[in-house]
């Protein structure tokens, strides 16, 4: 993995929000190939309860200012940094006034999911890519976490699916126990298609439930990593179908290991 390049976007990865599987991972899968000597970037949503000032986040003027098209309007793209310390690590955010500003992450005080998280997400996709495309980073290895940023290996293989510097890259894509019971907007797959994507593209996404959204991800992707150990049941099987290299789930101490090998072996090389 020297020198490899690995572009880790998630939906939460610690300090910046509390520790859970994703959080947790996101953070020590790209410490681990950081400590090896490959190259990382780290993206993730600016929700509005991550403390800016404790943690140092900062606009990057010469990357944000663009408008991102949503559902037929106009988004502007915030984008900001921080190092996470003593990792020589940076983390780029993901910011919009009218997504992220709310002081919490995918619920309301009710733990019911935000009417606007399918946005949230398909923003999300588009930023990340525009925000590496603006950076001119050629990344080997996209490996994905998280239900909110799994629109991105769709948009990615399709609406960007002619962008040379994404020619190569290999995609991953985490299937972890955080799920929903919920459905996002109905809309969902009608915004994808505004886009120009095709119907077969969205064919799971008629019911844009969680189950139905990480087989969007699977399907637009080149590996699988079972990032819990009690992933649904439907789930798992269609995996199995899918013939793609899958690393099964990983206890934490053998977890450094377990993916260099998978990277090397099975992402790099096929």
């Amino acid at each position: 993995m020297k020198d490899k390049r690995v572009l880790y976007v998630s939906s939460e990865v610690i300090p910046y929000l509390p520790e859970t599987d994703i959080s947790s991972t996101s953070f020590e899968a790209a410490k681990m190939v950081n400590n090896i000597g490959g190259q990382i970037r780290i993206f993730m949503p600016r929700f509005g309860n991550i403390n800016e000032r404790r943690h140092q986040l900062h606009e990057v003027i010469r990357l944000s200012g663009m408008n991102l098209v949503i559902n037929d309007l106009d988004m502007p793209l915030i984008i900001k940094v921080a190092s996470i310390p003593k990792e020589r690590m940076q983390v780029y955010f993901i910011d919009n006034e009218d997504y992220f500003k709310r002081k919490a992450t995918l619920t309301d005080e009710d733990g019911n999911l935000f009417s606007d998280n399918d946005e949230r997400a398909i923003f999300f996709a588009k930023g990340v890519i525009e925000t590496v495309k603006k950076l001119n980073w050629s990344p080997d290895i996209i490996h994905v976490h998280g239900w909110l940023a799994s629109l991105l290996p769709l948009y990615l293989r399709n609406y960007y699916g002619n962008e040379p510097l994404f020619k190569d890259s290999k995609i991953v894509t985490s299937v972890y126990n955080q799920s929903f019971d919920e459905t996002l907007d109905d809309e969902l797959r009608e915004k994808i298609l505004f886009d120009g994507l095709e119907n077969s593209n969205v064919k799971h996404l008629k019911t844009p439930n969680f189950v139905n959204l990480i087989k969007t991800a699977v399907d637009n992707s080149d590996a699988v990593v079972m990032g819990g150990d009690n992933v649904p049941e439907d789930l798992k099987k269609y995996i199995d179908k899918l013939n793609k290299p899958v690393l099964p789930y990983t206890e934490k101490e053998n977890f450094s290991h377990a993916y260099q090998e998978f990277y090397d072996t099975k992402v790099l090389s096929e």
